[in-house]
């Protein structure tokens, strides 16, 4: 990589010397921008989600050919039939660990790839979330009890295009609030997809979400948000899932591929990272989290979910 000099034209696009521009405060685009506690934005990404823990860089978000789309809906497709898979082998006494090997398995089998897998050391094939841990949950020898939730959140990349979704699964009779906040993060999903389309503004998806989840009693999870997706895991946009006032200066334009993935909390939005794994994200109050996860392409027409399962919930369903 070429250094940016003081008295060169800074990198984002602004016009101005990268001395009077992100010189002065971040790094140009392309570089790790330094995050809170001197990380690097690139080291703070927890993935499969983006934290939110410094500044946008000024790029465009990549915008896809008739090709290209073609490979993110088959990418999409593939991990849509995977979770389906999952949905059947899921329920009381599965191990998780059990669902990470079937997922891995059958991915390799099929010519495919996990994303998650090894992904900035990430030691699994899959991130299975349960109860009170927000996102990132490892996959371990735990077995699932009924009343339990857990959010499955899979990452296939397919001929190099990446599908990316969750969803949260009840185990057994579950208590109502274990249903009402899974229903809530189940429609806090479509609501910030039907908020939008050609042309509209990323702070819109934030703005539909949180109406929601806060008139049902709600919280929702700033740390994480959404992102753009394509052949890079995380790209632009940037997709909070609360009113971020720099979102409003994002469009999505036609072309463009990218997640929404609200993580809505029963008590505080807070969450803390096991600094045992250095991954695993757990409300701060120990109280339960659900989430859900869509891959999304905005055509001309407008929004279109790549990562539609056969046989999971649909707009209307009633957890």
């Amino acid at each position: 990589m070429v250094k940016t000099k003081r008295n060169d034209p800074c990198p984002c696009g602004s016009g101005k010397k990268y001395k009077k521009c992100h010189g002065s405060s971040s790094p140009p685009a392309g570089q790790a921008a330094p995050a809170s506690g001197g990380r690097s934005l690139v080291s703070s990404l927890l993935s499969p989600s983006t934290a939110l823990r410094t500044r946008p860089r000024r790029r465009r978000a990549p915008i896809l050919s008739a090709g290209e789309r073609d490979g993110m809906r088959a990418a999409g497709k593939f991990n849509a039939h995977l979770l389906d898979l999952v949905r059947e082998r899921i329920g009381p006494g599965v191990k998780l660990v059990d669902l990470d090997d079937f997922v891995r398995e059958y991915t390799q089998d099929a010519g495919h790839i996990p994303a998650c897998l090894g992904y900035k050391g990430y030691p699994k094939s899959s991130c299975t979330s349960v109860n009170e841990v927000v996102c990132h949950g490892i996959p371990d020898e735990y077995e699932l009890q009924p009343g339990d939730i857990v959010n499955v959140d899979l990452t296939s990349i397919v001929d190099g295009w990446h599908g990316d979704q969750s969803e949260t699964f009840l185990i057994g009779e579950c208590s109502e609030e274990a249903r009402g906040v899974t229903q809530c993060a189940f429609d806090c999903l479509y609501a910030g997809i039907e908020a939008i389309g050609p042309g509209s503004r990323v702070i819109e998806i934030g703005e539909a979400i949180v109406e929601i989840a806060h008139e049902r009693g709600y919280s929702v999870v700033e740390m994480f948000q959404g992102h753009g997706i394509g052949k890079t895991f995380h790209t632009d946009p940037g997709v909070p899932h609360y009113p971020e006032p720099r979102a409003a200066n994002s469009i999505l334009e036609p072309g463009m591929c990218f997640t929404i993935e609200p993580m809505i909390n029963v008590g505080k939005k807070g969450c803390r990272v096991d600094k045992r794994d250095g991954w695993t994200a757990r409300t701060v109050d120990g109280k339960l989290s659900a989430q859900f996860e869509h891959t999304l392409l905005m055509t001309e027409e407008g929004v279109e979910i790549l990562t539609q399962t056969e046989h999971g919930p649909r707009p209307g369903h009633r957890f």
